[in-house]
């Protein structure tokens, strides 16, 4: 099953990757026909390849860059890097590169472009408050990420609901000069389309990147477990991460959907007895959700 949902991980990147920049070329189309200025739909699709092609060889930089984190050399913590190591060899992957954010709140996350690139960050609280099977735990969900590809999918999507949201912004604050330019019924017709799709666009990008963001964690507890055998280990990782009250300093909204728990609103994610609108919104499923399914395979 877990083979399966990599094979369907891979695939899905494709076409999301197709879907975000279809609707890309749709905003640039409305653009330029709005405004008279056909040179705009080619300006979005440039802008929306480079982007995207940035994001893929570059998005581990930003992302430690943006948390701050310090790569962690093996005699400074040789437990951690054994444990990392194991678990790499055990998943059949290449041992990541390993960073600390120098933080007291708990939590982790990977990031890279494929297994061959990928880095596992952790903070300073949660290294110093899991036990060797916690910590196993957490490094084999996170390495799970690696596995499935998911850090791939999570970087080009985030760039490419970025650029959505940049094109929609340029639509609304050009939107009543827009109009100007065309008086005509067909003029104004396409005008209010292209105000509607600006509205609805980042909202709906955005809605799907969550959606697959709780997809992925599911997917990640589970593929963590077969490396770990031990579905308790990461169980009691997930009940110190959320217990935990400190926020996390460097994180961010562009940022937050990588890490193993919600760092800018973990008090929504622990709660299972949530709204089905408000889950729509978050990043990452309930804590008490994942532990519930954890426990259930012991």
């Amino acid at each position: 099953m877990v083979y399966t949902e990599i094979t369907k991980n891979k695939r899905n990147t494709a076409l999301l990757i197709t879907f975000f920049l279809v609707l890309i070329i749709a905003l640039g189309f409305i653009f330029s026909q709005t405004t008279g200025e056909a040179a705009l739909l080619p300006i979005a699709v440039i802008v929306s390849v480079l982007m995207s092609v940035g994001s893929y060889y570059y998005s581990d930089k930003i992302v430690l860059a943006l948390s701050k984190a310090r790569e962690v050399k093996k005699s400074e913590d040789p437990e951690l890097y054994r444990t990392v190591e194991n678990l790499s060899i055990t998943a059949g992957l290449p041992t990541p590169r390993v960073y600390l954010i120098d933080d007291t709140a708990l939590n982790a996350f990977a990031t890279g472009r494929d297994p061959k690139h990928a880095v596992l960050a952790i903070t300073s609280g949660l290294r110093a408050k899991l036990t060797k099977q916690e910590l196993e735990g957490v490094m084999a969900h996170e390495l799970s990420h690696v596995g499935n590809y998911d850090i791939r999918l999570s970087t080009i999507i985030v760039v490419l609901v970025g650029v959505i949201a940049l094109l929609s912004d340029w639509m609304l604050r050009i939107s009543f000069y827009g109009r100007r330019r065309n008086n005509d019924n067909g003029g104004q017709i396409i005008a209010l389309a292209g105000l509607i799709l600006a509205l609805l666009s980042p909202l709906a990008a955005t809605l799907i990147q969550f959606a697959i963001s709780r997809k992925r964690e599911y997917l990640a507890d589970a593929s963590g477990v077969l490396l770990t055998r031990y579905p308790a280990g990461l169980a009691a990782a997930l009940k110190k991460i959320a217990a935990d009250t400190e926020p996390l300093e460097v994180a961010n909204k562009a940022t937050a959907h990588l890490y193993i728990a919600d760092p800018l609103n973990k008090n929504l994610s622990t709660k299972s007895a949530v709204s089905a609108f408000a889950r729509l919104f978050n990043t990452h499923p309930p804590i008490a959700e994942r532990i519930k399914r954890l426990e259930e395979m012991l």
